[in-house]
């Protein structure tokens, strides 16, 4: 970042119970987070990344999010959103990160950390945080509330799946981790977790499967209801049926199709007049013709 040591010093002080100089404290820049879709198939909203800006201001930073106080080594005390002019996301958007100003006191005990962040050893971080909305961005359905059955990394009707975090509610810390999820900086969405277990990978593959399965499926119903819109409907009318069905989940699909499979058949394929039941169509039209010519 773009300042001098002085006022860095001075933002920094706010947080100490005494001002430090500069041989007493270590400072350093790390980008927290960006925009772009992660290894997870995940990415930051830019209303999410603005509120990580206000909030991680004063969180401390520790190892593998390992929450003890002994893993405490630095704490952040300034932050920035940072836009790189003509560079973009695999979404074609903006890119944009959360870059920050970190710091640590020298001691005898961290002066070996220092010197591997120097030589980019300790270098890629990882944040934890809460957010309130995970949304798709094939359907725009949010998976906390209403799971779709849209999957990451795949694409439907030209647009890629993925999936935007928004609503930050709050953050926790910020580690040094070997493999973040985010190439350029890391994120993890959640605080603490569950080790893996085999009946947990067991679990993960078969969830896997069935959804690969319904997006077949999903696929197959897909192409069933477009036919079928444009054979009960008029031109214009069956096109932006046909269009909204690109985006529609599996129940969904399943609700039209049986609406369209119940509808009326097309007029002309009707007969101009019933025909009684066991009776006979010839002599149905006599009874017309004389019925015709009594009221005449």
């Amino acid at each position: 970042m773009e300042q001098n040591h002085e006022k860095l010093l001075e933002q920094l002080n706010a947080f100490t119970r005494r001002n430090h100089t500069l041989d007493e404290v270590y400072l350093f820049d790390l980008i927290l987070c960006d925009n772009e879709i992660d290894r997870d198939g995940d990415c930051f909203s830019d209303a999410a990344l603005a509120e990580l800006q206000k909030r991680f201001v004063g969180v401390t930073g520790i190892f593998d999010h390992n929450p003890k106080s002994a893993n405490q080594n630095a704490r952040i005390f300034r932050t920035e959103l940072r836009t790189e002019p003509g560079r973009l996301t695999k979404a074609g958007k903006p890119y944009r990160c959360l870059a920050a100003n970190a710091y640590m006191v020298r001691t005898a005990g961290n002066a070996d950390l220092i010197r591997e962040i120097d030589a980019g050893i300790k270098k890629e971080v990882s944040i934890s945080c809460a957010a309130g909305a995970r949304i798709c961005s094939v359907c725009g359905a949010n998976h906390l509330r209403k799971p779709c059955s849209h999957v990451k990394g795949r694409t439907y009707g030209g647009t890629l799946c993925y999936t935007t975090l928004d609503q930050i509610s709050d953050v926790y810390e910020w580690s040094f981790v070997a493999v973040p999820a985010q190439r350029h900086a890391g994120v993890t969405k959640t605080l603490g977790g569950a080790p893996c277990d085999a009946e947990t990978e067991l679990l993960r593959a078969a969830y896997g499967d069935a959804l690969q399965l319904l997006d077949r499926v999903s696929d197959s119903l897909r192409r069933d209801v477009i036919r079928l819109c444009y054979r009960w409907g008029e031109n214009a009318c069956a096109k932006a049926l046909a269009d909204s069905v690109q985006h529609m989940d599996t129940g969904e699909l399943l609700t039209l199709r049986q609406s369209l499979m119940q509808g009326a058949e097309p007029v002309s394929q009707k007969p101009q007049l019933p025909l009684p039941q066991n009776g006979n169509p010839q002599k149905s039209m006599q009874d017309f013709s004389c019925g015709a010519g009594a009221d005449v």
